[in-house]
């Protein structure tokens, strides 16, 4: 089990229970590359630069800045930074709770892991998840990720619970801008048709259904890299021909597999 990267305080009025956050989802197995200088073979380093004198800048003269005009800036340390770490940097206090269908998809943002962090815990935890599953409830609360408090919610699922990261009101988009200008309808004689072939391609759910064939291509190649020890030798590209158009007319399509299947009987009849 990965190790969590943060611990704190869950807390409800006055229960509390300490716990442990981690990531649900990782990138840790996608194919990442370093920057080579491709004449020696050898990494590319970066380094930050004074942009007046020109020198490079060392890690421990790194510092953070705020700007109050041209050129003229406010240093603020790691200390001054730590000094204003705000009670949710350690505890997820749950002050409100809301219907669990009542957050729309587009403001959950990334999910977590929340587990017990301690046996003496796990009562209190249990305690808190069963009730807000019993009235189909998510908690809300807000928690500090990387020096910055998020809004956040809980959701409880199986014997634990999932925390949600949310965007922000003004970082959502409102769908109303780019659905209300639709106002076509459907076919109704061709909607039985298309429920036909949702049934028929309708099968139970897999992760492998969202598998990165980009992903499966550069493993591919760099096995083969491997084990040729050697680049290929370079071939002429070959001219292709352009790939013929994808885009169809799906009224007329599903017209056409209408006449064809009613064909089809008639010649069975």
């Amino acid at each position: 089990m990965p190790r969590p990267y943060w611990k704190g305080y869950l807390k409800l009025s006055l229960v509390t229970c300490p716990v442990a956050m981690a990531p649900a989802t990782s990138e840790s197995e996608k194919v990442r590359f370093h920057t080579l200088n491709k004449e020696t073979g050898n990494r590319v380093v970066s380094q930050y630069f004074d942009s007046v004198t020109g020198k490079p800048v060392t890690d421990d003269n790194e510092a953070k800045g705020y700007a109050r005009g041209e050129n003229d800036y406010i240093i603020l340390t790691d200390d001054d930074l730590d000094a204003v770490a705000l009670d949710t940097v350690k505890t997820i206090d749950i002050d409100k709770f809301v219907p669990r269908d009542s957050i729309e998809w587009v403001y959950l943002e990334k999910p977590h892991y929340l587990t017990p962090d301690d046996p003496v815990g796990h009562e209190a935890f249990a305690v808190i998840r069963d009730a807000m599953a019993a009235d189909n409830v998510l908690g809300v609360s807000r928690l500090v990720i990387g020096r910055r408090e998020r809004a956040v919610v809980l959701e409880p699922r199986g014997e634990g619970i999932v925390l949600w990261t949310l965007r922000f009101g003004d970082e959502v988009r409102p769908e109303e801008s780019y659905f209300d200008d639709i106002h076509d309808k459907a076919d109704p004689d061709l909607v039985p048709l298309v429920q036909q072939l949702i049934k028929q391609n309708t099968s139970k759910w897999s992760p492998t259904m969202v598998s990165d064939p980009i992903q499966e291509s550069l493993l591919k190649i760099i096995a083969e890299k491997k084990k040729a020890l050697k680049p290929p030798k370079k071939t002429g590209a070959k001219s292709e021909k352009a790939a013929a158009s994808n885009v169809v007319n799906i009224m007329d399509a599903l017209r056409k597999s209408v006449e064809a299947d009613l064909k089809g009987r008639k010649k069975a009849g």
